[in-house]
């Protein structure tokens, strides 16, 4: 009996860890469901999307209980992250009062409320790997979708989203490439579907390592990076080639212990190099490989270029919503470059806070020893490969609406890492 009682205990102990261990909150499956849904509506003069309005709700008690230590310590990034923000604000305060509160709400609901979302409900490695399960699961769903969008250059989703009579983006009719449609899906535009997909390759191939086969793995990743492709942003294409050339080379050299730091040293001497050989700058070089054209490659360095002299002429505060100044051939507003938007519309301070906190949380995830723990390694190097990758791409693209705030929501679920305790081999499970 004693042995019954003591069995029956045991299984009803396991059920309990595996209940508390039920990885995803509520919030978290909102918040993915609405990303798909493209409505919109407006609220008074504010354009809300669904995304928008719960990321609204939720920032301000987000905030309080982080800063009351409810989500581990505050870090330096949380800090850097309310700086950057601020710093915003107080630049279009400058530029654009009349504006400001309006546009630097709609800038915090989604940077922050995207990043504290991840922050807050993302604190473990059950609901991190659970939340890359999510993100790959909705890439396969939707690749049927990408796929008849592809050859008809009609989104099915938007379309459908209209028969509610609600606000929808625009279905973008952009130049085929390649003979294909470029697929936006429910984004904004093709490339923030591309990111959307491209975010999930080293996060799932990397991360999910033991948990799923070698080979169930590489077929994922192929529909991901199928995905990607067709939204023909070579942006996008770009951070999944950057994330799969990483993983080759943490696969080719997996037995050299210094592995990360003989890349990066090669890279640095790369960019000495081309900085000594070429007349351009090594960063304009890369933007114009890291395209699909050469007139995209050199539109993208007379951005770059004609950007970097606007932020010279206001280093402080930026522009803020102002025009900049630009060469009167240069037709479009548009700056393919997120890390120079920032510097250029809101000045070099908020181009400090940003890369501080967003650096500061890279060095700190990456300097954790995880040696003894093969399931905590394998996420953080699929966070890590992640965003290295993107870094790059930002350098080429800009983001905003829905898939801004979901870049930071990826990036603030990472950062539990920096208070994990690593477990030994045989104290590990299987999520």
């Amino acid at each position: 009996m004693n042995h019954i009682y003591a069995t029956d205990q045991h299984r009803s102990l396991k059920r309990i860890r595996l209940y508390h261990q039920q990885p995803v909150s509520r919030v978290v499956l909102v918040y993915f469901g609405l990303l798909l849904v493209p409505v919109g509506f407006n609220l008074g003069s504010v354009y809300m999307t669904g995304t928008k309005a719960l990321l609204a709700v939720l920032i301000i008690p987000l905030s309080l209980r982080l800063f009351c230590g409810h989500f581990g310590r505050v870090l330096l990034t949380d800090i850097m992250f309310f700086m950057h923000f601020l710093w915003v604000s107080l630049a279009l305060a400058v530029n654009n009062p009349v504006e400001a509160t309006q546009n630097a709400g709609s800038i915090g609901v989604e940077f922050l409320g995207g990043y504290l979302i991840g922050r807050a409900f993302i604190r473990d490695r059950h609901s991190f790997a659970a939340v890359v399960k999510i993100l790959t699961g909705l890439i396969i769903l939707c690749f049927p979708l990408a796929l008849i969008e592809s050859q008809s250059g009609t989104s099915v989703l938007i379309e459908l989203w209209k028969m509610t009579g609600l606000t929808t983006p625009v279905d973008l009719a952009i130049d085929r490439r390649m003979g294909l449609e470029r697929v936006q899906l429910s984004f904004e535009h093709p490339i923030h579907w591309g990111l959307f997909c491209t975010i999930a390759t080293s996060l799932y191939f990397i991360g999910l390592a033991g948990r799923h086969s070698l080979g169930l793995r590489s077929v994922v990743m192929t529909v991901i990076c199928a995905s990607c492709f067709l939204s023909l942003s070579s942006g996008a294409l770009l951070a999944a080639i950057v994330q799969i050339g990483l993983i080759f080379w943490s696969f080719l050299c997996r037995r050299i212990g210094r592995r990360w730091l003989i890349l990066s040293t090669c890279f640095v001497i790369f960019y000495v190099v081309i900085d000594l050989l070429s007349n351009r700058t090594p960063i304009q070089v890369f933007m114009s490989y890291a395209t699909f054209s050469a007139e995209s490659a050199y539109w993208r360095s007379a951005i770059f270029q004609w950007g970097m002299t606007n932020v010279w002429s206001a280093p402080v505060f930026g522009l803020g919503l102002n025009d900049w100044l630009r060469p009167v051939w240069m037709h479009t507003s548009s700056i393919d470059n997120f890390w120079l938007f920032i510097a250029m519309r809101f000045g070099l301070p908020a181009l400090t806070f940003l890369t501080v906190g967003y650096g500061y949380a890279l060095w700190r995830v990456g300097r954790k020893d995880f040696t003894m723990d093969r399931t905590l390694a394998a996420l953080r190097l699929g966070w890590i490969l992640c965003f290295t990758g993107l870094t790059l791409t930002l350098s080429t693209v800009h983001i905003w609406g829905s898939i801004y705030g979901f870049v930071f929501f990826i990036f603030g679920a990472g950062l539990w890492m920096v208070d994990a305790k690593p477990r030994s081999p045989r104290n590990e499970t299987t999520i």
